[in-house]
């Protein structure tokens, strides 16, 4: 899992430079992440602008208001418990899996005690041999069977057990319909609204702002509060205190599934805000003004919205509503929005408009390794999710490195050369090569290795020049 086998950058890095870390993955590429992110805060990597698709954005939020520690530290966000809970089964879809169960077993039952005769006989015949049994086992087994086939017993009492688990679990799969509220009209025959999508994102959403929230508060001891004002009050933080030591610039990238475009939610220096709103050159007005967010302005209370659709995966999860604001280009409409692989190259294109020189992209997709290294597919269901996500982040990112041209910024890629755990796999991954199981915590510490190995040994070391505190 080493990331020894990345192919070097030809591009030359300085830390005078206008710096970007962009980071991008799904799920358990977040603790990849963090690693990377203790490497470069370690070797004092000077960084202007964070950016992040995906669960990326946590770790953007975090490094913008220079918290990134808090992402690997012993109580941080990838070594708390609660991780284990991301991205889990919806809970109708759990209950219906085990009604299902439970009335397989009640259908089941009579087979079952059918079965124990095979057992009970040999037994009986093998102690009569011994002188051990005067038939008192069969005789048990046969007035058990008598008592159980009897007519008032398992052929009238089974059948309606198996339909009143089965009605129940309906009718519990039916409230949780209802209870997701949309406020769209859907269209559709009504059951539909009965088969929700597989997994759920809300565990995600929960733990990133609690998280922001223990970074935000400090040591006071504050109620959480709700998401658009904890939102509202983390903007006004790094408003405040860009280009102050430890704070960066802010970008993030979600897909309106609506529009059929990205929208961009930033916060950059009070210098580039009108580069970042108007580009005339490469975008019409109005064009612009339908994905551009300036979390600086009025549009800050959408940044609870980007994080959301961020850590939304598309298919997997149900998708995030937002509703703009009346005065706003989408004139108060609701739209659905989710994460999206291929958002990696609108983040570059934007990156390169607001001056960056250089940027460090971080995936946790490692890339092809040609023949002869075909692993075993995965037969759970998140599992098979995530072999294709981890499959489209990795065509993602060298899609977007194929595409660069000269005058682009400087890309210096850290990424593994094998990387077993998937989006999903928050217990842990299987790895094949090494016929053992890899922690999120390995994980992590392969992200540093990687750091290190990559990007700072050979880039930033082969430069010959120091690196000073980052800020």
């Amino acid at each position: 899992m080493s990331g020894r086998g990345a192919v070097p950058s030809a591009d030359s890095y300085s830390p005078q430079r206008r710096t970007a870390l962009l980071l991008t993955g799904t799920g358990t590429a977040g603790a990849y992440h963090a690693g990377v992110l203790r490497a470069l805060h370690e070797a004092g990597v000077k960084l202007d602008l964070a950016a992040g698709r995906g669960i990326g954005v946590v770790g953007a939020l975090f490094t913008a208001v220079d918290g990134a520690a808090h992402l690997w530290s012993d109580k941080g966000f990838w070594k708390d418990p609660k991780v284990a809970t991301l991205y889990g089964w919806r809970p109708s879809l759990r209950i219906l899996g085990g009604a299902l169960l439970l009335a397989v077993a009640a259908v089941a039952l009579p087979i079952a005690a059918m079965a124990l005769g095979l057992i009970v006989y040999p037994i009986d015949f093998v102690l009569k041999m011994l002188g051990l049994s005067g038939g008192g086992l069969v005789g048990w087994y046969v007035s058990v069977a008598d008592a159980a086939f009897a007519p008032t017993a398992f052929p009238t009492w089974l059948p309606r057990l198996a339909v009143l688990i089965l009605g129940a679990s309906a009718l519990m799969a039916a409230l949780s319909a209802l209870r997701r509220t949309n406020s769209r009209r859907a269209r559709g025959p009504w059951w539909w609204r009965v088969v929700p999508a597989p997994l759920t994102a809300d565990a995600a959403i929960a733990h990133a702002w609690g998280a922001v929230w223990n970074l935000v508060r400090g040591a006071a001891q504050l109620r959480l509060p709700g998401r658009t004002d904890l939102a509202r009050r983390y903007t006004e933080l790094l408003a405040e205190n860009i280009g102050q030591p430890g704070f960066r610039e802010l970008l993030i990238v979600a897909h309106d599934v609506d529009a059929g475009r990205d929208l961009v939610f930033a916060l950059v220096a009070d210098d580039r805000r009108r580069d970042l709103v108007r580009r005339p050159l490469t975008h019409a007005a109005e064009e612009r003004r339908a994905e551009l967010f300036d979390l600086a302005g009025v549009a800050r209370d959408h940044l609870a919205d980007a994080v959301a659709a961020a850590l939304t995966v598309p298919l997997a999860t149900d998708l995030h509503d937002v509703t703009f604001a009346p005065d706003a280009y989408w004139r108060g409409e609701t739209h659905r929005l989710c994460d999206r692989a291929g958002s990696l190259e609108r983040l570059l294109h934007e990156l390169a408009e607001l001056d960056v020189d250089q940027i460090i992209l971080v995936s946790a997709a490692p890339e092809s390794p040609g023949p002869h290294a075909l692993a075993s597919p995965r037969l759970d269901g998140r599992g098979r999710l995530g072999e294709y996500v981890l499959s489209a982040e990795a065509a993602a990112v060298r899609d977007a490195l194929a595409r660069r041209r000269a005058d682009d910024p400087a890309v210096f890629v850290i990424r593994p050369s094998h990387n077993p755990v998937g989006p999903f796999d928050f217990d842990g991954g299987y790895d094949g090569r090494s016929d053992r199981r890899l922690s999120l915590t390995e994980l992590m510490n392969r992200g540093y290795e990687d750091a290190y190995h990559q990007f700072i040994e050979p880039v930033v070391g082969a430069g010959g020049e120091q690196v000073g505190n980052g800020r």
